[in-house]
C-alpha cells in the first residue's frame, strides 16, 4: 500500500511539472493594472500583488508567486536605475515565469526578474 501511495505522489508531482509553461513579459503591479488598464504599472519595493503581461494578456501570480516576485524584484540589479527615472522605457521590469496557468492566474514555480 505504501508503495502505491508513493508512486501516486511521484506521478502527481511529475504531471504538474510536465504541464508547466513559461511566460515572458513585463512584470506589473497587479493592483494598479486592475484599476488602470493599459497604464504603466511598474512594480516597486512596496508592491505585494504582481501580474505579468505576456502575449497581450495580464495574468496574475498566485500568493507564493507574489512572494517569489517580491524577492526577485528586491534582488534585481536594475531597481536603482528605475528609481532614477521611473518614466523611462528602461523602467519596465521584465520577467520570466515558469508555472501552470489556471484561468487568469499562474501558479508560479520559478521567476526571474531582469
Amino acid at each position: 500500500m505504501l508503495r502505491v501511495l508513493t508512486l501516486s505522489a511521484v506521478l502527481a508531482f511529475a504531471s504538474t511539472i510536465a504541464f508547466a509553461e513559461t511566460f515572458t513579459g513585463r512584470l506589473l503591479d497587479a493592483s494598479c493594472a486592475a484599476q488602470q488598464k493599459g497604464a504603466a504599472c511598474t512594480p516597486t519595493a512596496s508592491t505585494t500583488a504582481f501580474a505579468i503581461e505576456a502575449s497581450g494578456k495580464i495574468l496574475k501570480l498566485d500568493s507564493d508567486g507574489n512572494k517569489k516576485a517580491a524577492e526577485a524584484l528586491k534582488g534585481s540589479n536594475s531597481s536603482a536605475d528605475r528609481a532614477k527615472d521611473p518614466s523611462s522605457p528602461d523602467a519596465q521590469v521584465m520577467a520570466k515565469v515558469d508555472g501552470t496557468l489556471k484561468g487568469d492566474e499562474i501558479t508560479v514555480e520559478t521567476i526571474e526578474v531582469h
